[in-house]
């Protein structure tokens, strides 16, 4: 079982924001924190938001917070909210065109897998994961500054990459 990008990322702003409690973060400082894609993340935190897990507030003064104490919040109910589809195979479809279905156990296995899967993250809790915030903190700050120097370098490359411009402006037609 994988989890999609969706919920990975959903997992990782609820953890920003919830190490962070004594603050408003924007979607843009989790994006960077991250390195991840700040168009992914409107989506994401606009449907933690609907499920009360943030509370958004636009303006000047807006940002995120969560929407209920990182204690409340249970890490398997982020997951069966944020993932669309937990048939591990054909046989857990409506539409099983396995041909081994009726005799095969294998579907009880594994449904008896991802019961267990979600009973660990059932027992779970976000301010189990961020019970160490300056630890967190910490990494943010590093992995911050690790992407600060790599936009540097990148811009050092662009500007060495880029042809020289020559002449001042356009030429006329038959000159």
């Amino acid at each position: 079982m994988r989890l999609t990008d969706y919920t990975d990322y959903s997992l990782r702003a609820l953890i920003y924001v919830a190490s962070h409690p004594d603050e408003s973060v924007t979607i843009q400082h989790i994006a960077d924190a991250y390195g991840i894609p700040r168009n992914h993340l409107i989506k994401i935190v606009q449907k933690l938001g609907q499920a009360g897990f943030l509370r958004t507030a636009r303006g000047r003064a807006g940002g995120l917070r969560l929407g209920r104490p990182a204690g409340e919040i249970n890490i398997g109910e982020v997951v069966r909210t944020t993932e669309s589809d937990f048939a591990l195979v054909e046989c857990f479809h409506e539409e099983d065109h396995c041909v081994i279905t009726r005799a095969c156990v294998l579907k009880g296995v594994l449904h008896r897998a991802l019961q267990a899967w979600f009973q660990v993250l059932d027992g779970v809790t976000l301010f189990d994961l961020v019970d160490r915030p300056a630890t967190l903190n910490r990494a943010f700050s590093q992995a911050l500054a690790l992407a600060d120097v790599r936009d540097e370098l990148r811009q050092a490359a662009s500007k060495r990459a880029a042809p020289p411009r020559r002449g001042g402006g356009r030429r006329q037609a038959g000159t």
